[in-house]
């Protein structure tokens, strides 16, 4: 296990602090005095963004995957053919700089979308008042993957009108949240802490498998490996992966599987789950299930979130990595 004075030593500008205060981050947000806006006749929402911020889009394709509204998640430069007047462009770049996010709106008002965009300013705030563009401006806390619940609770309360996400629903996210975070804190580095635990076994290559619904959290868990551990990871949809990857078990290798499993994941992916897990104990391979808090697809994505998140950066300190600089990334984008 870990101390506090790891997490001193190797998060040496302290982005675990920042992780402490998630549950008031996601409550000041939702709570703040950011202007809602309502847009008429939408029947297509387009999330722009990318890293961090497209993580954003992800987590509300999901959340809005039982409604009739089309939803396209864009991680790049190029929009759909399909949009139009009718399309409500939603970009987000926690920077403000995203050269991809803005290339995506510069095209979204040439099409004549609807469009707004978040971020903490710069660039995109910029091109959004010189083309009368909404914006809202939200701070950036560390990191933009640190800032991804301030981006996500400030998009509830703006925009409310066309994410159909009751208060209570966003209310109880909050609270579970709250309850989550007194578990996996930095104010509970014991045997007790469920992304603690998971880290110190988490010393391999993680394969993520999750069912519908949760892709969200399994891409952001991913992504959250890379940033932060330096490490290669892997999704896998566990119905199609039982058509193809699971053959791969079949020799030995040193991928850690990971399952992501909803409370009530739909019945016939929970048969698939008993008989994934029958396979693996049979083979003698070691894996992890993380479970999903109960409520609704909110709560279920941001706590797993929180969670996964949180053991991301367990594993670093405990590897001796500073999870914060994302060298790799910065020779990219000072290279374009």
């Amino acid at each position: 296990m870990i101390d506090r004075e790891s997490l001193e030593k190797y998060d040496t500008t302290g982005m675990y602090k920042v992780y402490d205060k998630w549950p008031q981050i996601a409550r000041d947000a939702y709570q703040s005095n950011l202007e809602p806006i309502e847009f008429k006749n939408i029947e297509h929402i387009v999330f722009s963004g990318m890293g961090g911020s497209g993580a954003i889009g992800d987590l509300f394709l999901s959340v809005l995957s039982k409604t009739s509204i089309h939803v396209t998640v864009v991680k790049g430069y190029v929009l759909p053919k399909t949009v139009d007047s009718k399309t409500l462009v939603i970009a987000t770049s926690v920077s403000g700089n995203t050269l991809e996010t803005i290339t995506a709106v510069e095209s979204a008002k040439e099409l004549g979308c609807k469009i707004i965009c978040f971020s903490s300013g710069w660039k995109l705030e910029e091109f959004c008042q010189k083309n009368n563009i909404a914006h809202r401006n939200i701070s950036i806390y560390h990191n933009p993957r640190a800032s991804f619940l301030a981006y996500v609770y400030s998009i509830l309360k703006t925009l409310n009108s066309i994410i159909p996400v009751s208060k209570s629903n966003i209310e109880e996210s909050i609270s579970q949240l709250e309850i989550l975070s007194e578990k996996i804190s930095s104010n509970n580095l014991t045997d007790s802490n469920p992304s603690l635990t998971l880290a110190n076994w988490l010393d391999g290559i993680p394969l993520i498998y999750y069912p519908w619904g949760l892709q969200a959290a399994a891409i952001r868990f991913k992504n959250s490996i890379q940033e932060n551990m330096k490490s290669h990871a892997i999704t896998e949809d566990v119905i199609e992966a039982c058509h193809n990857e699971i053959v791969s078990w079949e020799t030995k290798s040193e991928v850690k599987p990971i399952l992501i499993e909803g409370t009530d994941d739909y019945i016939k992916t929970k048969e698939r789950w008993l008989i994934v897990k029958e396979f693996f104990n049979e083979n003698k391979i070691d894996y992890r299930e993380i479970h999903s808090v109960d409520g609704n697809i909110l709560s279920k994505l941001v706590c797993l979130i929180y969670q996964l998140d949180y053991c991301s950066i367990y594993r670093a300190v405990l590897s001796g990595i500073d999870p914060s600089p994302v060298d790799s990334i910065d020779f990219i984008k000072n290279h374009l």
